[in-house]
């Protein structure tokens, strides 16, 4: 089956947007094939600095007849009724159509349209100008006298089709007197001249033949290989980096990895701050030596050139621009140190009282004493020293006010480390001044040393406080602020650490629920079916319901550990054959109740009349349902799931033998609302645990 080959070739596109351009064509134009009924095999997007490219993979030669029956009007009707339907069908004269007949409507005419589909280069010639019109990119530009807009000038346009046997043609189209062609060029500077490409294997052979990988995975892999290889033949290890290396990717279509050098004096800065130099001036790696575990004076850089004299020139320049920028760095390190030395923490903080957080929450300075009153207060709770770290949450935020967090924001805290360790301070203060941001996304790893948990938590907490305050919440997609990451953070740190806190000690009940989801997302995540998680969230939703047996129902959004432990309890009480059968007798309780609720008017409660129970099942059932509830309350409140759940399976059997052998819907009217009680003490009793009601199966 024929290939499609589309190419569009301009001014180099910058590398945050490549990956994104690439989906975006891949996704527009074969979805834009399938609507018109083409169906295709595979398709492949490619991109570099240069171009933008897509390849689809068995796509038939032309959409597909389709057969349409249109009815019309009855035999006999105005001729405007006829003059419309044979407009609308195509037809040029009534004869065309036939006349059918309905035993109750009579004979009416139907028109038996067949339209042969369209060549698909024709279809192709159609929807690609219009989605290079319409392009979606993040930043688009016009030039000359054009009205098209595009991430940089488009200069060229290959747009070829046809099966691998024969030569394929070429879709004709113009847009804005670029016309479509099977001509490319190569590397800008490596190669000269066009080139003329048929097929997706022959424009990729002959585009590496002048030069250009235009598989951007294959140039991260080449890129990654090379600059291993190098460190190591120089006894040095790669500082492997997963953003730099897609960036980097995107700058050359010819990647040449080199090595240089800087001078060894740079090596009192700290390995971070050298790193960020590095890589925010010049995109270069850095290298690491393996004997010592800090880096080494080193670097690696990739070029986009194959130069004659092997990179020299290359590597120099590069070199030079490193050691300027490595000097600063060194100033602003060697200032910090000094100022540091000189000027006492109270100072540097009172510079705080001028910098604005928020214009409805004050200044940073309000901000970090608010923090380090609720850390004091935190500390017990989380098994740190209170004076220990308030002083650690006054500390923590200082280095804000460097030089060197002001050239690298990147490395705010981790600064605020070196500093407190320049500083002679308690090394609990100066861990907490760099974990205190952590956990910043869902793999970044969790603080877990007391004082800063403390801090991390008030920091947070503050956060979501103040702007919950203000009514800063997070809508839909939006989060300018970070909140959900924050309250995250919060869950991670809670439930890596094992953290009992009552988070309603510091929280108000709408912000405790934006916890309850973003811990529900979390669990999710971690592989939690979802239902159970419902089942337990519920609880703390519907109060009423969530009173149970005997009314001592916490709401459970309030301790976080609390409801990852009952929710793995449940779990695994759900998967034994107890938990099952009990599982089905509660929803079959809830379901003849809700449909009996319903048909009466009324809620059935607890309150069952002994004297009423006739069946030797449903006095068993009650019995157990009494004996049950003060030990489940008992285990509950001792935070024994497992317990709880073990008291829970003894219900299995006398629930099985109640549905079994009792007709619940009695003809006697009392007889009846008696046993709907007890299987709303079913309900009740269930819902200590979770709500039964939301669990699937």
């Amino acid at each position: 089956m024929p290939d499609l080959l589309l190419e569009l070739f301009c001014e180099e596109i910058p590398a945050r947007m490549q990956a994104g351009a690439a989906d975006s064509l891949r996704k527009l134009v074969t979805e834009a094939l399938v609507e018109r009924g083409l169906l295709y095999e595979g398709a492949k997007a490619f991109v570099t600095p240069r171009r933008l490219a897509l390849a689809v993979h068995g796509l038939p030669a032309s959409q597909p007849d389709t057969h349409e029956e249109r009815k019309g009007p009855r035999v006999g009707a105005p001729q405007a009724a006829i003059d419309g339907f044979l407009k609308a069908s195509g037809l040029a004269s009534i004869d065309q159509a036939k006349i059918e007949s309905d035993p109750k409507k009579g004979e009416f005419y139907v028109a038996h349209l067949h339209r042969h589909g369209r060549p698909t280069p024709e279809v192709i010639a159609e929807i690609v100008p219009a989605i290079i019109r319409a392009f979606p990119w993040p930043k688009s530009m016009r030039w000359g006298s054009g009205s098209l807009r595009w991430v940089r000038p488009l200069q060229s346009i290959v747009c070829t089709f046809g099966p691998e046997t024969e030569e394929p043609e070429v879709v004709p189209f113009e847009i804005d007197g670029i016309a479509s062609g099977d001509v490319t060029r190569g590397h800008r500077f490596l190669s000269s001249g066009a080139i003329r490409v048929r097929r997706l294997d022959d424009w990729m052979t002959k585009l590496e033949a002048a030069f250009v990988v235009v598989d951007r995975e294959r140039r991260k892999d080449i890129i990654l290989a090379d600059a291993r290889d190098l460190a190591l033949a120089h006894g040095l290890e790669l500082v492997e980096d997963a953003g730099l290396l897609d960036e980097i990717a995107g700058l050359v279509e010819w990647p040449v990895v080199l090595i240089g050098s800087f001078d060894e004096s740079f090596l009192d800065v700290p390995d971070e701050v050298i790193r960020a130099t590095i890589r925010a001036n010049q995109k270069c790696f850095v290298l690491k030596d393996p004997r010592t575990g800090r880096l080494a004076n080193r670097f690696i850089l990739v070029s986009n050139l194959a130069a004659t004299d092997g990179g020299d020139a290359i590597v120099a320049g590069n070199g030079r621009v490193i050691r300027a920028r490595l000097s600063d760095a060194k100033f602003f390190w060697d200032t910090d140190r000094r100022t540091n030395a000189t000027v006492p923490l109270a100072d540097r903080l009172a510079k705080f009282q001028n910098v604005t957080f928020h214009e409805k929450l004050g200044s940073q300075y309000e901000r970090i004493q608010r923090i380090a009153a609720l850390a004091e207060t935190l500390a017990p709770r989380v098994g740190a020293d209170p004076k220990l770290a308030r002083e650690a949450a006054l500390y923590a935020k200082s280095d804000l006010r460097t030089e060197v967090v002001g050239e690298f924001p990147e490395v705010q805290g981790l600064m605020g480390r070196y500093y407190a360790e320049l500083e002679g301070l308690d090394p609990q203060i100066a861990l907490a001044a760099e974990e205190h941001y952590k956990p910043q996304g869902p793999t970044d790893r969790v603080p877990t040393a007391p004082v800063s948990i403390a801090v991390a938590l008030a920091d947070k907490l503050d956060t979501l406080t103040g702007f919950w305050a203000i009514d800063e919440k997070p809508t839909g997609s939006k989060d300018p602020f970070a909140l959900r990451r924050a309250a995250l953070g919060v869950v991670r740190i809670v439930l890596d650490n094992g953290l009992t806190l009552k988070l309603s000690e510091f929280v108000e009940p709408d912000l405790l629920a934006f916890f309850a989801d973003r811990l529900k997302v979390h669990l999710r995540e971690q592989g939690a079916r979802h239902d159970l998680v419902d089942a337990v969230f519920a609880l703390g939703q519907d109060a009423g319901s969530a009173e149970g047996a005997t009314g001592t129902q916490k709401t459970l959004q309030d301790d976080l550990l609390l409801v990852v432990k009952r929710v793995e309890a449940l779990g695994r009480f759900l998967r034994t054959e107890d938990g099952k059968n009990l599982l089905a007798g509660t929803k079959r309780a809830a379901n003849i109740l809700r449909i009996e609720e319903k048909k009466d008017g009324v809620s059935y409660g607890g309150g069952v009349d002994i004297t009423l129970l006739h069946e030797p099942e449903e006095r068993a059932l009650a019995d157990a349902i009494a004996k049950a509830g003060p030990l489940i309350a008992t285990a509950l409140g001792a935070e024994d799931f497992e317990g709880a759940m073990g008291v829970m399976a003894s219900l299995r059997a006398p629930v099985d033998a109640f549905f079994e052998k009792v007709t619940v819907n009695a003809e006697d009217k009392a007889l009846r609302a008696n046993r709907l009680a007890l299987l709303a003490d079913i309900r009740a009793i269930t819902r200590q645990v979770a709500d039964f009601e939301r669990i699937e199966g």
